[in-house]
């Protein structure tokens, strides 16, 4: 049996692009693909905190340090400069493999840099 679980996401990023007749993606800061190892044309899901759209594209590579995540072609219709999105990437694994794995949370501030990373999400309370 496989298992599908959250590989590693960006918390409350804030978009600062939406490109519509850019060919179709998600442009990420570099510092922030590093930080959560998600790869260049990996597929990633997009929730938009403030309207509370969700879609699925994929993750490229935008300069390093630049803060930027811009949402291109179709998915630009979906958000609004200014906008607060969480960016999330899966990975399946076996029973075994998801016993052992910590994924990669990377939390933002406005600018879009990082104020701390996490492996885990605290407990909800009551």
């Amino acid at each position: 049996m496989h298992l599908t679980l959250l590989k590693a996401k960006i918390h409350r990023a804030t978009v600062t692009h939406s490109e519509l007749n850019y060919e179709g993606s998600v442009a990420i800061d570099g510092l922030l693909l590093e930080a959560t190892g998600i790869r260049e044309f990996e597929q990633v899901h997009v929730w938009d905190v403030t309207n509370g759209a969700r879609f699925t594209t994929y993750a490229i590579r935008a300069d390093e340090g630049s803060g930027i995540i811009s949402l291109n072609g179709g998915a630009a219709r979906h958000v609004q400069v200014g906008d607060l999105v969480i960016i999330a990437a899966f990975a399946s694994m076996d029973a075994a493999e998801a016993d052992a794995f910590e994924p990669n949370l990377v939390y933002v501030d406005g600018q879009n840099r990082i104020t701390h990373t996490n492996h885990s999400i605290p407990k909800q309370a009551a």
